[in-house]
């Protein structure tokens, strides 16, 4: 019941305008953020056709203590999410009722003339972008391997079609097929809309669920096992863990949020995916001394700061979906303060710059103003260089940067930027050029890690 109470109540919060759905929904106390997430945000696109529904079989009629909107999410649930899975009293109450509302649904299509669910929506409910992002589902490598956990979902009657050759295979998946991502060796890749939260991989932390996009910058940065890391603005902790993996949990992770109840979320995720080694704080990162000494060894910053969030394609109501010319002026300005104070680090060497946005102010145009504040200290280097989307003609150098959208690599949208320090005594050509100039170095045409991939590690078998 815990689950459909929790998005009942973060529906009446912002019915009552107490916040924002992401904020109301970390807010929440509920565990499983993003299960949470994906149902409230279902709920809400399905919501003008719930009220139909509840009106025509007159449920709330009928069951006087049943809350409209725990009436809204189970009624979701029963007719078009995956069936009613919890709930104790209220599941029963909903089921008793599911044969007048499943009539009430083909009445409302009989009267719409249409036959699939989907249909019911109106066009800018009906979110394609969403619709069409698969479902990534990175192996957690701290407790299996990708065979394992491809043989596993075999014995669950999903059918393994390879490692992807294209985009349009991908976008080609249906029904309990899936693929290897062909980019990310450790990411499996199902149909749009494909749940898994209730799945044991993910409930014990074999596997989690986490866009594509948002795999980039960990992978890009690719720490080697023993090095020292600032994950910045770490909270919920998908992008912690795949640090911590990748490091095979050897060396140290100190990872921040300002925010306590996020801080005890990411706690919790990093508990069950095992990872070890890393210092969760809940503190400000500008408010971090980079000359701590605690932190002389920190070779490697993952920065993903807080930004419009313009790019995430399950955005529902209650979230500012067009930020105005203002909010993306004052983000850009926080976020050009905490990248400049996280290349004040003395020994860092190498720093991922990503966002969930789509606007230049928070991306290019944050990397350009940084660079030219710090000189020949830093450059961009090519990220990715296989990658096809790249970063806008913003300045010279820009297309080092990539970019991530539904329309054009099948994920949410994304920035990523990757910075190096420049060698000490060279002559080092601008910051805002180089990367447009330079061949890409080596390790940036293989995938990072890759080498530590190729050595054989024993793992803890899925069962």
């Amino acid at each position: 019941m815990a689950l459909y109470s929790a998005a009942a109540a973060v529906l009446d919060g912002l019915e009552r305008g107490q916040g924002g759905l992401k904020s109301l929904v970390y807010n929440s106390g509920f565990p499983h953020v993003r299960q949470l997430y994906a149902l409230v945000s279902e709920t809400l696109r399905y919501a003008p056709v719930l009220e139909k529904l509840l009106d025509g079989a007159a449920l709330l009629q009928a069951e006087k203590k049943l809350p409209p909107q725990l009436a809204k999410v189970l009624v979701y649930d029963l007719l078009f999410g995956k069936g009613l899975k919890c709930g104790g009293r209220w599941k029963a109450l909903a089921r008793r009722h599911r044969a007048r509302l499943e009539a009430e649904l083909a009445r409302l299509k009989v009267r719409h003339k249409v036959s699939r669910n989907e249909d019911l929506l109106a066009p800018e409910q009906a979110s394609p972008a969403a619709s069409q992002v698969p479902r990534y589902v990175r192996v957690n490598t701290l407790k299996t391997c990708v065979d394992d956990v491809i043989d596993f979902f075999k014995r669950q009657g999903y059918s393994y079609l390879g490692k992807a050759a294209s985009l349009e295979e991908l976008r080609a998946l249906s029904g309990k097929k899936f693929l290897l991502d062909p980019h990310l060796p450790e990411l499996l890749v199902f149909p749009p809309q494909t749940d898994l939260h209730d799945n044991l991989l993910y409930t014990s932390g074999h596997i989690i669920l986490q866009d594509k996009a948002s795999c980039l910058p960990a992978f890009l940065l690719g720490p080697a096992a023993g090095s020292h890391v600032i994950d910045a603005c770490a909270a919920p902790g998908n992008k912690t863990s795949h640090l911590a993996a990748i490091l095979r949990n050897k060396g140290q992770i100190f990872a921040f949020d300002v925010d306590p109840k996020r801080v005890a979320t990411m706690n919790t995720l990093l508990a069950r995916a095992g990872v070890t080694g890393c210092q969760l704080a809940q503190q400000d990162f500008l408010a971090v001394d980079p000359g701590d000494p605690k932190y002389s060894r920190v070779t490697h910053i993952l920065l993903d700061p807080s930004c419009s969030g313009s790019g995430m394609v399950t955005r529902g109501p209650g979230e500012e979906v067009a930020p105005s010319a203002e909010r993306l002026q004052a983000l850009a300005r926080f976020q050009r303060r905490v990248l400049g104070h996280a290349l004040s680090f003395p020994a860092l060497q190498r720093l991922v710059y990503s966002t969930c946005s789509v606007h230049r102010e928070e991306n290019e145009d944050v990397v350009q103003a940084v660079l030219q504040e710090r000189g020949s200290a830093f450059r961009l280097v090519t990220a990715f260089p296989s990658w096809p989307s790249r970063g806008l003609a913003a300045f010279p150098g820009a297309e080092s940067c990539l970019r991530a959208s539904p329309a054009e690599t099948l994920t949410h949208g994304f920035f990523v930027a990757v910075l190096e320090r420049c060698e000490e005594g060279a002559d080092a050509p601008s910051s805002l050029t180089v990367a447009a100039e330079e061949k890409p170095q080596p390790r940036e045409e293989t995938e990072p890690g890759a080498a530590r991939r190729k050595r054989k590690r024993k793992k803890q078998r899925v069962k």
